[in-house]
């Protein structure tokens, strides 16, 4: 199955309906009109910090259903799919299992994030990683996701991912090479998805994440430069480590999606002792109208800690 012109026409109007972020009106105007409404989802990741066995994506759909929240957002890697293998038969009836226990459940199915890298200096590499992409762009379209979630990709100097945690998520550039070739080849990469995602109507939503996004200034460049409808800026609450504010208001004005992370017990990596008021204030001014999705990342466990911190989210964007 393929995206046709068709099933593209009316996916790509409700995904540009969902995710449009208006430009003009200043923030005055907004604060002194009704609240643009948001809506709460759920990160399958809550459930599963890769450290565990598997918590299946079925099970957190259910949960989602429990606590009344809208939405779940998938981690691909949880799915009961292999990551990396072509789709079959089979994992395609997979999908449609699983897009029918959502609705059963009324959840809406909400974003795909992806693990892939567009940082690497051969082309083969980077072949396999924009077909890899183009695969999970089509597991978006059979689940009815209106968006992904990409990363960069990061240079891989410090190849484990704790000891990436201890440098603050920056590693040294790889030797021969400058910052300026880790963007080009993510830009190129990222542009050669962009027919793809807007055939089957899937929104690239790019993640503040480690490696070029680290930063406002590096997702801002690569966001700026593709300057397409069908890219915009996932704001992982939790992935600027210092000074967040500043940086999260400086990419609000192009998000699409929000993870917001929270660390009840303290965090698996870290812990950030974040102010939701002040965010929700942050995406208000921006004029962000979406889905806020919670990324527990704390030890406790999710069973206690995703409902305790849901209140909280929903506490603090309700009454900005």
């Amino acid at each position: 199955m393929h995206c046709s012109r068709r099933s593209f026409l009316a996916t790509s109007t409700l995904a540009a309906t969902a995710f449009s972020q208006p430009t003009l009106a200043s923030a005055a105007t907004r604060r002194a009109s009704p609240k643009p409404r948001i809506k709460f989802g759920v990160s399958t990741y809550s459930y599963w910090h890769f450290k565990t066995e598997k918590v299946s994506v079925e099970s957190v759909v259910s949960s989602a259903a429990a606590l009344g929240v809208e939405g779940v957002d998938i981690l691909h890697r949880q799915m009961d799919i292999p990551e990396r293998e072509p789709l079959t038969r089979e994992h395609r009836a997979y999908l449609q299992r699983l897009k029918k226990h959502a609705f059963r459940n009324g959840i809406d199915l909400i974003c795909l994030s992806i693990h892939q890298d567009f940082v690497d200096p051969n082309p083969e590499v980077l072949d396999r990683q924009v077909e890899h992409t183009l695969k999970c762009i089509e597991i978006a379209y059979e689940l009815g996701i209106p968006c992904i979630r990409l990363n960069s990709g990061r240079w891989n100097t410090i190849p484990d991912f704790n000891d990436l945690m201890k440098a603050r998520g920056v590693e040294p550039i790889l030797p021969g090479h400058s910052e300026d070739d880790g963007f080009r080849w993510c830009q190129q990469s990222i542009e050669r998805c962009l027919p793809k995602a807007e055939e089957c109507g899937v929104l690239l939503a790019l993640e503040n994440h480690w490696g070029l996004t680290n930063t406002p200034e590096g997702l801002l460049r690569l966001v700026q430069s593709i300057n397409s409808p069908w890219l915009g800026a996932l704001m992982d609450t939790g992935n600027f480590l210092e000074e967040p504010y500043e940086k999260l208001a400086a990419i609000a004005p192009k998000t699409v999606f929000v993870q917001a992370k929270t660390y009840p017990g303290g965090g698996e990596w870290y812990t950030l002792d974040l102010d939701y008021r002040r965010i929700a204030r942050i995406l208000e001014d921006a004029g962000y109208t979406g889905y806020v999705s919670l990324e527990m990342e704390g030890k406790e466990p999710a069973e206690t800690a995703v409902p305790k911190s849901m209140a909280m989210l929903q506490k603090a964007f309700r009454r900005t």
